[in-house]
């Protein structure tokens, strides 16, 4: 199945003139103003990046295990994951995430409109990497995916993900 034959929502951005080495992000989102805004903060960045998007866990997780309907993908090197989801929220995904041997050492951001205490400990607690709350300004929104940006992509050093 290639992006032509996928939902929208589960196709992949390539930045335009951007490199077949850049870093692939998979962006878990079910809010489509908040995949476009994300998506266009990625695509005016200094760092060519590539973005799939997946609308709930089952599909994060099945595009992760490269299971059907996303055979042939590529594994990304981030996942960039809000907790409260359809079908399988991002608390369950990320616990499934961490406990694949396969999948454990990608890097997992939580970005999430919950500030609960509770919610930042559990998902620490379930090894995720970073945690960002969601800002509900929109200009306080993208400074916040431009500096997850700037860290993630830019300063920290990312295992590659398997092809």
């Amino acid at each position: 199945m290639n992006d032509h034959t996928r939902p929208e929502w589960a196709r992949t951005d390539r930045s335009p003139g951007s490199p077949a080495d850049s870093i692939h992000i998979l962006l878990v989102e079910d809010n489509p103003a908040d995949v476009r805004l994300t998506r266009e903060v990625f695509r005016t960045g200094a760092i060519p990046c590539r973005i799939s998007v997946a609308e709930d866990g089952e599909a994060a997780l099945l595009f992760l295990r490269r299971s059907h309907p996303f055979e042939g993908v590529h594994r990304p090197d981030l996942v960039l994951l809000d907790l409260n989801l359809p079908r399988k929220d991002g608390r369950e995904l990320l616990s499934e995430i961490k406990a694949d041997p396969t999948l454990r050492s990608l890097p997992v951001i939580v970005l999430t409109s919950s500030p609960a205490e509770e919610d930042v400990a559990s998902c620490y607690s379930l090894y995720a990497n970073s945690y960002v709350v969601k800002p509900a300004d929109f200009s306080a929104f993208v400074g916040a995916v431009r500096q997850i940006e700037l860290f993630w992509l830019g300063l920290a050093r990312l295992p590659r993900a398997a092809a």
